[in-house]
């Protein structure tokens, strides 16, 4: 299955989240760079809402949306969709996301709920229905047994576990992947004291994570419009060379450390 818009057009292999210290003018520049995948947790991103809704008005069918809801009641769930489409004046959500399925959850419960999200489909007001996790043994089983049209998944330089199962298991499902927490909510690019060479760029950790084939797509969040403007040269040069994946293998190694030093490590 691959991502695209409402007129055919895939998704940008960089997709911009939404930040409360993003206006309306990024929101634009990162269209017109070439970015045309939105995705936003909650209407709380008031600025970045704003900008997403005039770009909406003029270039709905050049624009995925997509959000999602960590509420596990359908009543909310439904209320959260309604106040979406109202607020972005849309009639259709392009993607939403049943997100952070994890090992506490009943998954009956979640079944339900995706249950929910295929009948909205059904009526036209979603087009892809999603999940997002940072369990790879949940993110298995929802690309094995189809249970999702698309999968956000924690995938970079330091969390590479993912290629030993997830991805490969995505792509033979063609299910398409949208990797988030690229930069490792930062902590990449913050350099180990046991590293001496040079430090990743926000767009290094990008391309790093593009450049697995099971990846179709990553989140990008920036909070400034110098940091969009430094990520989005990503999509002009989108390669990395095999020495410095290696060169980032060894760097994601030190900043991961034992797994068990802090509160991302521990989701497995």
């Amino acid at each position: 299955m691959e991502l695209s818009t409402l007129q055919g057009q895939p998704a940008s292999i960089l997709g911009l989240a939404g930040q409360q210290s993003i206006d309306a003018a990024t929101v634009l520049l990162a269209f017109e760079a070439g970015i045309n995948y939105f995705f936003f947790y909650n209407l709380e991103s008031e600025n970045f809402l704003g900008g997403l809704k005039s770009l909406l008005l003029t270039n709905r069918e050049q624009v995925l949306v997509a959000t999602g809801s960590e509420n596990r009641d359908i009543q909310s769930l439904r209320l959260y969709l309604d106040s979406v489409r109202y607020r972005l004046d849309v009639e259709q959500v392009d993607v939403f996301f049943i997100e952070y399925v994890s090992p506490g959850d009943d998954m009956a419960q979640v079944q339900a709920l995706l249950d929910e999200l295929y009948s909205w489909k059904d009526k036209g007001l979603v087009r892809y229905v999603g999940v997002t996790t940072h369990n790879r043994a949940i993110a298995l089983e929802m690309i094995e047994r189809h249970q999702c049209n698309v999968l956000m998944h924690r995938y970079n330089m330091a969390h590479r576990q993912a290629e030993q199962n997830v991805l490969p298991a995505a792509q033979k499902a063609s299910i398409p992947v949208v990797a988030f927490t690229c930069t490792r909510w930062g902590t990449l690019l913050k350099g180990h004291h046991n590293w001496h060479g040079k430090l990743p760029t926000a767009a290094d950790c990008y391309r790093y994570t593009l450049n697995h084939p099971g990846v179709r797509l990553a989140l990008t969040a920036p909070k400034t419009r110098q940091q969009l403007e430094e990520n989005l040269a990503v999509l002009q040069a989108p390669q990395i060379e095999a020495e410095e994946v290696a060169k980032w293998h060894s760097y994601g190694n030190l900043i991961y450390g034992n797994g068990q030093d802090a509160f991302d490590t521990q989701w497995v």
